[in-house]
């Protein structure tokens, strides 16, 4: 008998919620969407250091390859944006023997460096893909590559908006759809009240670098001579995943 009762309030339950009334109830719905594009756009990160106990004479190299190199580049792919950051010259100390266990301890010295340490970078961004492994290589017979990231331009990025905005109110209909159905409602009977995007962007594509501080010093140091030619790096675009994200409420009549 136990077992017939906890089966009749079980059927009593289910057939409560069956018929829970649904009239001017307000549904709040998350919704996602994504397009993909083989990227199109480079941002490359060049540089050159040098180091000698001469202050002036290091920072002479530096100038003197780096303007070689902003040659390269510009004559390479004259379309490409090229911006030059984070000049930088620092001394280098010897290293300090610790003091032996039992002995006293020195006075300490002034520390005079035995060099110094002098460099600078400059930022490629070019939409010219196909002719990037031949520009990097030339660069590098001056310049190193530090970074290379690929990305979309902000005009693809533009041209695709329409599309992420599209595929996610479409997943927004197809969520609608699939509540209305398990409350046993027809979507006819629901409202849209409110859409609310919360896009989130493509930031890993954005370049944030500071301004370039440039110190010159006369110096009668040589021009370097001219370097081997570099072997093409090999590069593979990639492509670019843009999302969107937004929430829905939707009222049932």
């Amino acid at each position: 008998m136990k077992y017939l009762a906890a089966a009749a309030l079980m059927a009593c339950a289910v057939a409560h919620a069956d018929t829970l009334p649904t009239n001017g109830a307000l549904v709040v719905v998350p919704a996602f969407g994504e397009v993909k594009h083989v990227n199109d756009q480079a941002i490359a990160t060049l540089s050159i250091e040098e180091i000698d106990k001469d202050k002036a004479v290091a920072a002479s190299r530096v100038n003197q390859k780096m303007k070689q190199g902003l040659e390269i580049l510009k004559k390479a792919d004259p379309q490409a944006s090229l911006k030059t950051q984070g000049y930088y010259t620092y001394p280098v100390y010897p290293e300090e023997t610790p003091p032996q266990a039992g002995q006293p301890v020195q006075p300490r010295k002034p520390r005079v460096p035995t060099s110094w340490r002098v460099g600078q970078s400059v930022q490629l961004v070019t939409a010219n893909l196909e002719a990037l492994p031949k520009t990097v290589a030339a660069a590098q017979s001056v310049l190193s590559l530090n970074n290379l990231r690929f990305g979309l331009t902000p005009e693809t990025t533009r041209q695709l908006e329409d599309q992420r905005i599209g595929a996610t109110y479409q997943n927004l209909n197809e969520r609608i759809n699939a509540i209305a159905k398990a409350m046993g409602r027809k979507v006819s009977e629901a409202v849209l009240d409110t859409v609310d995007f919360e896009g989130s962007g493509n930031y890993a594509n954005r370049v944030e670098v500071s301004g370039s501080r440039v110190l010159a010093y006369a110096s009668n140091v040589a021009p370097p001579p001219p370097a081997p030619p570099v072997t093409e790096p090999s590069f593979e675009p990639g492509e670019t995943v843009l999302n969107m994200r937004l929430v829905g409420k939707v009222r049932f009549k």
